[in-house]
């Protein structure tokens, strides 16, 4: 009687054969057609660090915090893209900035990266164009972005730009044309407090005309087709001899209108107490002058602003009446808390 050996079970007597990899090999259903990437890894964040060529340079503080909140409950969902510098044994960021940053402030400890090895001139390439075709990125550092890699392309025609981005060259032109305005105005544009489509109707207007009319768009919300009918009619106005200054032109082409939606009720008195108290105040201080600032839109200092305002200040003063000057006016009380103001800012 002879006997059967275990490796020949089968009737055939065919040896099965396996091999290590196979005992890895996961054989679920949900694994076919999946593979694993070898370069996916789960980083510590104090190991990674921003890239420095990194051509986006603003990140919206509230949209940094909604996703903040995101990865506290879901955690990070794509995957950041990482490069290791093994000069200065670090993770430099390709792709994901964004991710990595909420991710701090969330309070997490790692991040899910894939890393991959791409030569410079490649990498700022794809940064590039990552950057110019955002949505979500403001359009003054998508100009930026255009404009350095134009130069990445060997200085390339403008339509090999384009087409490289995949935008139209009419849109290209839109975008750089943001880099002509004032750097005060282009940092609205980055903080959000004017669109790209509203900021056009600046473009080509004096200096004067241009506060006037951003001034009007922010405090009111103007629409862009609103605003560039008021830009037209300013450049014409101004082009005849005697014109009046674009504020009071202003006042007059929009007539007795009603502010649309303003961005924010602006507590006059609270926000120059803020001046004054941040004055000589500190870092808290200093930080709720910015937030009241902010709540009410105000635009960056610009020096030749400032003068052109208080000309409309003067200038407003200089019809005002008696009666709006006594004790107890409203108008009487604001000058009297701006003039205060003014004395506490200008005491050495």
């Amino acid at each position: 009687m002879s006997s059967v050996s275990p490796a020949s079970g089968s009737k055939s007597g065919a040896r099965r054969r396996f091999t290590v990899d196979a005992l890895f090999t996961d054989g679920r259903p949900q694994a076919v057609g999946v593979s694993d990437l070898p370069t996916a890894k789960e980083i510590r964040l104090d190991r990674i660090v921003p890239d420095p060529e990194q051509p986006r340079r603003t990140f919206d503080p509230a949209r940094l915090d909604e996703l903040a909140a995101s990865i506290t409950l879901e955690g990070v969902l794509q995957p950041i893209v990482v490069r290791y510098d093994e000069a200065d044994d670090i993770y430099v960021i390709v792709h994901g900035e964004r991710r990595w940053r909420a991710s701090k402030a969330a309070g997490q400890k790692t991040i899910p990266a894939i890393v991959r090895e791409v030569d410079e001139q490649h990498r700022l390439i794809q940064q590039l164009m990552e950057n110019v075709v955002r949505e979500d990125l403001n359009a003054v550092d998508r100009a930026q972005a255009l404009r350095a890699l134009k130069l990445q392309m060997d200085d390339a025609p403008w339509e090999n730009v384009a087409a490289a981005v995949g935008i139209r060259r009419s849109r290209l032109f839109q975008l750089l044309g943001t880099e002509k305005l004032p750097e005060a105005i282009q940092e609205d544009i980055r903080a959000g407090r004017l669109s790209e489509k509203q900021s056009r109707a600046l473009q080509g207007l004096s200096a004067a005309a241009q506060a006037a009319l951003r001034d009007s768009i922010v405090a009111d919300d103007l629409s862009a087709d609103e605003a560039m009918r008021l830009a037209r009619a300013l450049k014409a106005a101004e082009s005849q001899p005697g014109a009046l200054p674009p504020v009071v032109l202003l006042t007059e082409l929009r007539g007795a209108q009603t502010p649309a939606s303003a961005p924010e009720e602006v507590d006059i008195t609270a926000l120059l107490q803020a001046i004054v108290t941040a004055r000589h105040g500190n870092a808290a201080e200093r930080k709720a002058l910015a937030t009241l600032a902010d709540a009410a839109w105000a635009a960056p200092y610009d020096a030749e602003r400032l003068e052109f305002q208080i000309a409309a200040l003067t200038r407003s003063l200089a019809r005002i009446p008696a009666s709006e000057l006594r004790p107890g006016c409203p108008t009487h009380k604001l000058l009297t808390e701006l003039a205060s103001t003014i004395k506490a800012l200008t005491r050495s």
